[in-house]
């Protein structure tokens, strides 16, 4: 697992948020949750992830409080 600041663009499934419940519902609000999968787009800064048909931006803090696995293919 790494976090979506040290991942390469491609698609990546959310495993884990680190933070406080507001934090993780803030995120969740925005379509990011565990068991997701989404697109790491560009690594900016800042990063840019596809979450379904939107393009969301998102800040190095941010980014590295999200586990992911990077997914082949």
């Amino acid at each position: 697992m790494v976090t979506t600041l040290d991942s390469a663009e491609g698609k990546v499934k959310i495993m884990g948020i680190v933070g406080g419940k507001g934090f993780v519902r803030r995120l969740a609000d925005m379509g990011l949750m565990p068991g997701k999968v989404v697109e790491v787009v560009s690594k900016g800064p800042p990063i840019v992830v596809r979450v379904m048909d939107s393009e969301i931006a998102i800040g190095r803090g941010i980014a590295r409080k999200i586990l992911v696995e990077v997914l082949n293919g």
